[in-house]
């Protein structure tokens, strides 16, 4: 397969850990690498050229893992779009048209996004054919009424929907992608232990110590204001690595994980779902595999720290 990566690897160090296990996964051909906007005021990054940070992050990581220039790494855009009908058009956007326009190859593209959609909302904008020509796993989007309570505490708007709102209304109310959306409810299952960090990711080569401490110094940080984060962290963006790279050999889909297809919704300008009585089949996953996703990273960094 093909696959893109979306994501704001400026925010949150999950994106990482996932760029790393798909860089390290070889089934999947990378195509691209995008780093792409980031809520601001989140305490990420509070820049106002997040993308251009997240393309920083990503080189840095390549750095690491001596990876310099294995992949072409796009910016996306700094800003939201402005309205549902004008792309933003960057490197990204145009990254994802060309590789989905190719007429010369015949494995399947993914673009996996881990973050908000405007990279692939503006791509579409710019060409709208390549719905026919590509599947879009997303990471993101509130529960489902009749799938899954929300968690304590909850806020309405899911944070990477929240991102870019027209972004996703572009994507679900507008176009005909298809799509294998990662909600709330499922990405919140993915929770990677700090004493597996510890064990199986720290000690695996520079790799290994480097994604660590982007998440120890995460810690430290949210301690100075008297929080705490407990003994897990979400690894949210991981699914992309297990939908893609982790399929079945045969009759090839991620046959360990679960879905419900649902009609798309349309979603409303508090980004919010709502019926759409027209709208397309799409999968909602509900149930993921984080054995095989875990284990499969825990190892590949093993084998990776023999070679570099």
């Amino acid at each position: 397969m093909r696959v893109i990566v979306d994501n704001d690897f400026s925010g949150d160090p999950d994106g990482l850990f996932q760029l790393a296990h798909q860089i390290l996964s070889p089934s999947a051909e990378i195509r691209g690498i995008i780093g792409s906007h980031l809520k601001q005021g989140d305490g990420f990054d509070s820049s106002s050229e997040t993308a251009t940070n997240a393309v920083k992050k990503v080189k840095e990581l390549l750095e690491v893992m001596k990876l310099q220039n294995a992949f072409p790494v796009y910016e996306g855009s700094n800003l939201q779009l402005k309205d549902a009908k004008t792309p933003n058009i960057s490197e990204g956007a145009k990254a994802i048209v060309k590789e989905a326009m190719r007429d010369d190859v015949k494995t399947p593209l993914y673009v996996v996004c881990g973050a908000g959609l405007i990279e692939i909302a503006s791509a579409y904008l710019l060409e709208p054919k390549i719905a026919d020509r590509l599947t879009l796993i997303w990471i993101g989007g509130p529960e489902y009424s009749d799938l899954a309570t929300p968690p304590p505490g909850y806020t309405s708007l899911e944070y990477n929907l929240g991102i870019d709102i027209t972004a996703g209304q572009v994507i679900f109310n507008d176009s005909k992608i298809p799509i294998w959306q990662i909600p709330r409810n499922a990405y919140r299952q993915t929770l990677l232990s700090y004493s597996e960090l510890l064990l199986k990711v720290k000690p695996q080569g520079k790799t290994g110590e480097y994604l660590s401490e982007k998440i120890e110094s995460l810690m430290k940080r949210v301690q100075q204001f008297n929080l705490h984060i407990g003994e897990t962290y979400i690894m949210g963006d991981s699914p992309l690595v297990l939908l893609t790279a982790l399929q079945s050999s045969f009759e090839a889909d991620p046959s360990s994980s679960s879905y419900v297809l649902k009609s798309s919704p349309l979603i409303n300008s508090q980004g919010l779902y709502e019926t759409n009585h027209d709208g397309r089949n799409i999968r909602v996953y509900n149930q993921l595999d984080t054995r095989l996703m875990f284990e499969d990273f825990f190892a590949k960094l093993e084998l990776f720290k023999t070679t570099k």
